[in-house]
């Protein structure tokens, strides 16, 4: 009786033993699944995580490229062909493919010498303007020249309001000069155009000048009358949201040729203080929303470069003596001063260097360049690419061109 219970109690307590052990290898068991199983997922994470990381390296690269792009395209104002456009208009597809960040629209066609270029009346450029806009980018500038009498690309011939010259207005007030302009602004406004390239705030030094003076450009000979008078011509576009450039910097003035045939050299006729005061005073006024640049030669200041390609003239006078923050432009890179004496791709280097971050192309010269846009495009990356040009230089042109079109609801 006795051996069986201590038989049955010995079976027990094996059983009791077998049990914890086989408890207890249950839970090696799981402890060991959790810890298989937990760093296998964070190894997986892990290679995720890599695996994210290098799709975002690739993504981060693909849009610095694609960013950098969409900068330089917006750098460059062009010209062209057409009173009308659709999709498989060039000029479409020239904005859309690079980014262009404007045009320049005109009555008249330099390259075939004939009527029309773009403009016709009212209706049309409204209609164009438009089509522009709806096909390409609501924020396109779309700028002309309207500064009043002989240059002015809206004629009254076309049906558009009839505007004093620039010497005209000057013969009466500023306040006169306000109510006159404001007839343009409204129809600039009405069309859709969103740059003007005026007011001019030369100095009418050299009355035969064949440039400014004879075409009666100026608003006077006197500096503080130029001054007051642009400030008018601007503030009257401001009211309805038009971007003005003044121009042309350093002043044009004095000039005895004319920089759209070659190079001019002012060196003996410039009259510094005269022509930079219009300048100052309208930068203090906070009134130069864009400067446009003369491809003129001044070899007191620049024995090399004539401005637009200076950045003695640009960084050191205009930027760093007089204060300029604002957009520089610059002017037709198709005329003669520059493309007679400079190579296509040395000059857009060097405006680009010098301080220009927008560059007009104009496509009005002499001959009419069907690629354009693209040798443009082209130019400015392979410059980057090659370290002719810093990025950081089209980061900074690019944001100034960015608050000019915020500021102005673009």
């Amino acid at each position: 009786m006795s051996d069986h219970r201590f038989y049955k109690n010995n079976i027990l307590i094996k059983s009791k033993y077998l049990k914890l052990l086989f408890f207890l290898l249950l839970c090696a068991i799981f402890s060991f699944s959790f810890i298989f199983f937990s760093c296998k997922k964070e190894k997986g994470a892990d290679t995720s995580q890599a695996g994210t990381s290098d799709k975002e390296t690739y993504t981060n690269t693909e849009q610095t490229s694609s960013t950098l792009d969409q900068m330089i395209g917006e750098m460059i104002i062009l010209g062209f062909r057409g009173t009308e456009v659709n999709n498989s208009s060039d000029i479409i597809q020239d904005i859309n493919k690079y980014n262009i960040g404007g045009v320049i629209l005109f009555d008249y066609d330099v390259p075939s010498k004939s009527f029309p270029r773009n403009i016709l009346n009212p209706e049309q450029i409204k209609k164009l303007i438009e089509d522009l806009k709806k096909l390409t980018r609501s924020n396109l500038l779309i700028a002309v020249d309207a500064e009043g009498g002989y240059v002015n690309r809206l004629k009254e011939d076309y049906g558009f309001v009839g505007i004093k010259s620039a010497q005209e207005m000057g013969e009466d007030t500023p306040e006169d000069t306000y109510l006159e302009v404001s007839s343009l602004a409204t129809e600039l406004d009405s069309l859709g155009f969103n740059l003007n390239f005026a007011p001019v705030v030369d100095i009418n030094i050299n009355k035969n000048n064949p440039v400014i003076g004879t075409l009666e450009r100026s608003f006077s000979d006197d500096p503080i009358k130029v001054y007051e008078h642009a400030g008018s011509f601007i503030d009257s576009m401001h009211k309805y949201d038009i971007i003005t450039a003044i121009k042309h910097f350093p002043g044009h003035g004095s000039s005895t040729e004319d920089s759209h045939l070659g190079l001019v050299d002012i060196t003996d006729t410039y009259s510094r203080e005269a022509e930079f005061f219009p300048y100052r005073k309208l930068i203090e006024d906070n009134k130069a929303d864009i400067i446009m640049t003369a491809h003129i030669m001044n070899t007191d200041i620049d024995p090399d470069n004539p401005a637009t390609l200076s950045s003695k003239f640009l960084q050191d006078i205009l930027r760093g003596e007089l204060n300029y923050e604002g957009v520089i432009v610059s002017d037709d890179m198709q005329m003669g001063a520059i493309v007679t004496n400079f190579g296509f791709e040395e000059a857009i280097i060097k405006a680009i260097n010098a301080g220009c971050d927008l560059l007009i192309f104009s496509n009005n010269g002499s001959e009419y360049d069907d690629d354009i846009a693209q040798k443009s495009f082209d130019v400015i990356k392979k410059a980057v690419g090659d370290g002719k040009i810093t990025e950081e230089k089209i980061k900074i042109a690019c944001t100034r061109i960015k608050e000019l079109k915020e500021r102005f609801g673009i």
